[in-house]
């Protein structure tokens, strides 16, 4: 039985998926693919699906357009998290957050920590948060780490959190 809150859940959701990545392509894009999978699975729909370079301008500049794009209710990243220099996710898209959603990176850390990499989960700096009344995930690009992320967390709330937005939004 459903919690009282998910009983009225949106059931597909309009998504948008985006790798960030210097080397992946289409082809060789296995977390990207593994996102796409795992939505349609679950009955959401991929609405967008793009690998961009790992550079700041090019990430803000998709974003943006993904989030105003009508067709599209959520957005899911993944790449471009951790601490390297060329890693310039997060400080791409936090900045555009009118709302951050700090559980979901803490959650991940933790989830991460408990079943897949132990320490070096502090290395990660998963993030989520609110765009233009659009609910935008950003994970590692790691398969394992996208997949953790989709099941764990991503999946099961996906409904409820364009519900909750849907809820803001003026037509």
């Amino acid at each position: 039985m459903l919690s009282r809150h998910r009983q009225h859940e949106i059931k597909a959701v309009q998504c948008a998926v985006i790798t960030i990545s210097d080397t992946r392509t289409k082809e060789t894009d296995a977390s990207g693919r593994e996102i796409i999978d795992l939505l349609e699975e679950n009955g959401h729909q991929v609405m967008q699906y793009t690998i961009i370079k790992d550079e700041k301008e090019v990430i803000q500049q998709l974003l943006k357009s993904a989030t105003t794009n009508n067709n599209v209710e959520a957005v899911i990243m993944n790449g471009g998290t951790g601490i390297s220099n060329r890693d310039v996710t997060i400080e791409a898209i936090q900045p555009l957050f009118s709302k951050e959603i700090t559980g979901f990176g803490e959650l991940f850390r933790m989830l991460s920590y408990n079943l897949d990499i132990g320490s070096a989960s502090m290395l990660s700096r998963a993030i989520a948060g609110v765009i233009n009344n659009r609910i935008v995930f950003s994970t590692p690009g790691s398969t394992k780490a996208v997949k953790l992320a989709m099941e764990k967390l991503i999946i099961p709330e996906l409904g409820h959190a364009v519900k909750e937005l849907r809820k803001d939004k003026v037509e």
